[in-house]
C-alpha cells in the first residue's frame, strides 16, 4: 500500500509518496514523470506518517539553507539496476558541488567494468529520479558546467543550486 502527502515549499507544492516506512517519491507539481514509479498502484492520502514528518523536517531544513544529512530520511526509489547505480552516485554529490553527466558515465563504466558509458543514458536515469532534492539530481550539469535538463524545469534547478551557493553558466 502506498501513501501520499503534500509539502509546500518556496518553489511550489511537492507530493511525497511512501510505502509507510520509506520515501519512494518527491515530485514537484507538474514535474515530468510525476508519480511515474507509482502510477500503477492506488495511493492513499495520509499526512501523519512518521516518515512524512521526518521528510518534511528535512525539507524545511534544506529550504532554510541548511545541509541536512541525506541518510536522515529512509529512501526506497524504484527503478532499474542501472538507474539505481546512477542514483547512488547522485547521493554522493556534496551540497554546493556539481558533477557532469559525462563524469557520472565514467564512474558507472568503472563500476560495471565497461569500456565506456553514454552520458545520454546517464541523463535518462538522472531525469527519472523519483526523489527530487533529497537524491540531488539538480546537482548534475552539462559539459563545461552549463545548466541543462531538469524534470522540474531549469528555473527550479537554478533556484535549488543558488540555495546551495552554486553559480552556473546558462
Amino acid at each position: 500500500m502506498l501513501y501520499r502527502t503534500e509539502y509546500d515549499s518556496i518553489l511550489g507544492k511537492y507530493t511525497l509518496v511512501s510505502d509507510g516506512q520509506h520515501i519512494m517519491g518527491v515530485w514537484l507539481a507538474g514535474q515530468k514523470y510525476f508519480l511515474n514509479s507509482c502510477i500503477e498502484q492506488k495511493i492513499y492520502f495520509k499526512d501523519n506518517l512518521s516518515v512524512f514528518n521526518k521528510t518534511k523536517r528535512w525539507l524545511d531544513c534544506y529550504f532554510k539553507g541548511q545541509k541536512p544529512p541525506v541518510l536522515e530520511v529512509p529512501l526506497s526509489p524504484q527503478g532499474s539496476f542501472f538507474q539505481q547505480k546512477v542514483w547512488q552516485i547522485l547521493l554522493c554529490i556534496p551540497y554546493g558541488k556539481t558533477i557532469t553527466y559525462g563524469e557520472i558515465a565514467k564512474k558507472i563504466s568503472v563500476q560495471l567494468n565497461m569500456e565506456k558509458m553514454s552520458p545520454q543514458a546517464v541523463g535518462g536515469a538522472v531525469g527519472h529520479n523519483p526523489i527530487s532534492i533529497i537524491i540531488p539530481c539538480h546537482r548534475v550539469v552539462g559539459k563545461n558546467d552549463f545548466l541543462t535538463g531538469y524534470a522540474g524545469g531549469l528555473n527550479v534547478k537554478s533556484q535549488l543550486l543558488k540555495l546551495e551557493g552554486v553559480v552556473l553558466k546558462y
